[in-house]
This record gives structure tokens, sequence and C-alpha cells, in this order.
């Protein structure tokens, strides 16, 4: 047991720049030797007193050290996602409503159906529904068409938008009154409620064809706001009030922030969404299990039409207890000028957390983890971020070249140094990708206090005690506590923008101008970022996380 405590935690060090933490110990300790929750408190004492003892080891004995331990391959189990009779090749579709930016809910939802779609070389369509002219927020067009197409590597077979489809939805709700199937109602929606709870018959439902059509008419020109809907005829007496002739169309005059007043008579969500599905060919529909009332009321009209339904499954919602999500609330927190944008560092919308250097792959990942259950899903903002973040630091850690950051930075001389260059890898475990010079001096900067008596290294640099040089190469007989620095000659002032809005200022290494902008880099001992801008004597860079 305490080869295997040891083991992991040179292994936790080693991969946490030196500093083992014994709660992540203990995580892998009991993953191996399977102990039960009584045996826990046992080890507790023991894997404390390790970890001290491996912390108190330079970074290179404990890197030596852990070539000793073997570790077995950890074995990846896959959730698999599947469709219920895939067919050859399916169609699926994610429906935002233009109001603002996507969000992490979106995103889960959004990765569900474009994973199934790529898994069985199916087709996916990004359709967005415009179809309420007071919920529309122009700048969302844009917006949510470049974060889908992100999210998925560009795999969106169609954009559709349901503004530019009036007259098909027009076609279909005239088809439906000739076949009397459809009517339009002109009573007051509280004698309409009332006359339905009864189950009774509305007195517009069965009147003459050729009356009905006048009424159709006078919707686009004639009633006022609110005097007539269409609704689809259903069973009045289903045991469900709310599936009795539902609304499919209503009029508004409100001006549409992208067709204007071009149009008056509006379809309903039910309405476009069964007649897009229908027309578009989608097979299959992922969506929240709030909308099981929804599916029925579309499915009378892949009824009434003679086409095969499509097949629904249902997800629970990610209900975030301490996450605002709304993008209508949102919308209103930016034009009061609360958040600068969209791409706000405090907000929860994909154009900021893109910002910050989240990967698609982890969006993707977590939608794969958490897979298609109607469970509802509670979670807080630490609880989802550290899943979210676990996946995309697997990601980033393959391909992020490593740099120094020194924040709130501290200026110290070390006496004794010859001017010198050294040579740090751009990434510990890829040699090919080469190495970056940094320039060693007398004065550096550095984040971490340094004490009287205690014996420091410069990573990659140079040994020293009390500000005065001891040695250049390593030396594990000094026991020396590793920092991260810069030096007066390499610095290029840095401005680190955090998630809470709150900026660190300091410096990083000059090194870090040969990257492009937008780049994700690791800043040793600080965490993953993104560079958002950059001259030739200041960078700002975003926070992602540790």
């Amino acid at each position: 047991m305490e080869d295997v405590i040891r083991k992991y935690a040179l292994q936790n060090a080693v991969k946490f720049g030196g500093k083992a933490e014994v709660s992540a110990v203990i995580g892998k300790v009991i993953q191996e030797a399977g102990i039960s929750k009584e045996e826990i408190s046992k080890i507790v004492p023991v894997v404390k007193e390790t970890v001290e003892l491996v912390n108190k080891m330079s970074i290179e004995e404990q890197q030596e050290e852990l070539k000793n331990y073997k570790f077995e391959a950890k074995k990846e189990i896959k959730k698999e996602l599947r469709l219920i009779n895939p067919g050859k090749r399916p169609v699926l579709r994610f429906e935002p409503s233009p109001s603002g930016a996507l969000h992490l809910g979106h995103a889960y939802v959004l990765g569900l159906n474009h994973l199934l779609a790529k898994k069985y070389k199916g087709r996916f369509i990004l359709r967005i529904g415009d179809t309420n002219p007071e919920n529309v927020f122009l700048d969302a067009y844009k917006l949510i068409e470049e974060d889908a197409k992100w999210l998925t590597s560009s795999g969106i077979w169609k954009v559709i938008v349901q503004s530019d489809r009036l007259k098909v939805y027009y076609q279909y709700a005239e088809e439906l009154i000739r076949k009397n199937q459809a009517y339009v109602c002109t009573c007051k929606p509280r004698r309409f409620r009332e006359t339905i709870k009864k189950q009774e018959i509305c007195p517009c439902r069965d009147l003459p064809m050729e009356e009905q059509l006048e009424r159709w008419k006078k919707m686009f020109k004639g009633y006022k706001v609110g005097k007539a809907v269409v609704r689809i005829k259903t069973e009045i007496t289903d045991p469900n009030p709310a599936l009795r002739d539902w609304p499919a169309f209503r009029i508004n005059d409100s001006k549409h922030p992208r067709v204007g007043k071009k149009y008056r008579v509006w379809p309903l969500m039910n309405f476009s969404v069964a007649i897009d599905d229908i027309t578009l060919g989608v097979t299959h529909v992922i969506r929240a299990k709030e909308h099981m009332d929804n599916a029925k009321r579309q499915m009378k009209l892949f009824e009434y039409l003679g086409i095969q339904p499509t097949i629904n499954e249902f997800v629970g919602r990610l209900h975030f207890t301490d996450l605002r999500l709304s993008a209508s609330g949102t919308r209103k927190l930016i034009e009061k000028g609360k958040y600068s944008g969209w791409d706000d560092i405090r907000l929860p919308f994909l154009p900021a957390l893109k910002k910050r250097g989240y990967q698609p792959e982890a969006f993707l990942h977590y939608a794969r983890e958490v897979g298609i259950t109607p469970r509802d899903k509670k979670v807080d903002k630490k609880e989802y971020f550290k899943t979210l973040d676990s996946f995309n630091k697997e990601i980033l850690e393959k391909k992020s070249n490593r740099y120094f950051f020194v924040g709130n930075p501290k200026k110290i001389t070390i006496k004794g140094v010859d001017e010198c260059f050294v040579k740090v890898p751009l990434h510990p475990d890829d040699k090919k990708r080469g190495s970056r010079t940094l320039h060693l001096e007398k004065n550096v900067y550095v984040s971490d206090k340094t004490n009287k008596g205690k014996v420091y290294r410069l990573i990659g640099g140079c040994n020293f005690k009390d500000g005065k040089f001891i040695s250049l190469k390593h030396d594990d007989s000094l026991k020396a506590q590793l920092i991260h620095w810069v030096s007066e000659k390499d610095k290029v002032k840095a401005t680190l923008l955090m998630p809470d809005g709150k900026k660190v200022k300091g410096f990083v290494e000059k090194n870090i101008l040969k990257e492009k902008t937008g780049s994700v880099v690791q800043l040793m001992r600080v965490g993953f970022a993104r560079i958002e801008k950059k001259s030739k004597n200041s960078v700002e860079i975003w926070f992602g996380h540790k």
C-alpha cells in the first residue's frame, strides 16, 4: 500500500509542477487498491506524510524516481450514443431561437444531434426559429451560425431560417383548411378555453369551407391583432386539454427585425417545426422532455399529411443552480452596459468561452458523457466546469506550448550571475517542437516570495540563495524550490483577464510573441490561456482554466 501511495504522490507532483495534492492521491489509491470507505481513514495519515516528503524533493528527483514505477494503461470506456432505427441516412436538426448567443445548455443538445448525425453518416440541419417577431435579436443569426459551425467543425448540412419560409407554411395551412383538418377561430381566448375545457366544439370549427377560406384571407387583410387564429382540429375529448384544437397561426403586426412588416400572419412553433421536419426530411428529433406535448401536437400534422412521423427522443434539462443562462435576460444586461457583449469573459455563452480557449471537442465530450437521458441534471457552476475543464485539458495539454507569466511581479537581483542564454522546451513531452531561449541575467521578476536561508531554482535557469548565485546546472543535493521567472531583457507587459473580469498585471516572456493571436498556450504554474491581442510591447491574455 505504501508503494502505491508513493507512486501516485510522485505522479501527481510531476504532473503539477512539483507539488502533489493529498485529495488527488487518495482518489488514485482508492481507484487502484479498491479499498472500502471504512479503510480510507486508515490511509489518510500515510498519504499526508508521503505527500509532504515527496513535495520536499526537486521535480528532477521526482521524475527520476517515478521511472521506477509502472502504471497500467487506463482503459477508456466510451459511452455509446445510439439512434433508434437510424436507417440509411438519418436527418437530425437543432432549432434555437435567435434571442441571443448559444449557451452551455444549447451546446449539450446541439452536440448530441451533431454527434449522432456524424456517427450514422447522416445530415444535420441548423434551423433558426424566428417566427415570433417579438423575441428576435438581429445579431443572433450570425452568432448562432458561427458558433454552431465552430462546435460541429462545419458539420452542418443546411442552415434554415424560418422567416424565409412563410409561403411554405401558408401553402400547408390552406391545404389543411381545404381538407377540413384546420379552421379559423374568431372566439375570444377566454371563451374558447371555457368551451374546450368542457369538451365542447368551438362554433367556428364546423363553418362551411367557403367561410373558412374567406376568414383565412381576412387574416392577411381584415382582422385585427388577436381577433383570429388558425387551429388544428383534434379530438375534443382528448384527456389532455393542451392537445385539443391547438393554435397554428396568429396575427402579429410587430415589425420583424429581419423581414420588417412584410408578413403579419405568423405560424406558431408547433406548426412551423412540424412542416419544416416534413419538408426537410427530418427523421429523428432529440429535444428537451418539456416538449413532449409539443411532439404530440406535431404528430397530428404528420398524420393529416400522410407522412412517416419523426422518431422522438427526449433529454432532461441541465439545471444550473448558480448560473444564469437566459439569452433574453442577458441581452438586457448587455444593453444596460453590465456586460461588454456576448463575449464578456464572465458569461457562460459560447462566444466568451471560445475566447477563453475552450475547444469544441470538450463540449462534445461532455454531451457524449451525459448522453440521451430523460433525467434532469442539477449541477452547479463549479461542478460543471470541473468536468468541462478536465476534457479541455486533455486536448490542450497535447498541443499548447509553455511560457512563463509573472503576475504581480517582484523584482529580485541575483548577484554573481554571468549573463547567458538558456534553453527551455516548448513542450516537455514533445521534443520535436524544439525549445525557447531565455535571457538569464542578474535582474529577474518572480511571483513567488523568496525567503532568507532557502535555496531556489529558476526553472531552466540557475540556483540561488539570499540573492546570490550558486550554480547553473540542476543539483539534487540543493533541494531547491522551483519558481518561474521573466528576465529584465525578456519581459513584455502582459494583462491576464480572469473569469470574474478582474485583471492581473505582470510580465510574460517575449517568446510568446511568436504565437499567433488566438493561440492557446499554457502559462506554466498558472494555467491555460488564450492570446487575445498582442503588439511588440504588450500582450492581452484571457485565462481559461488550470
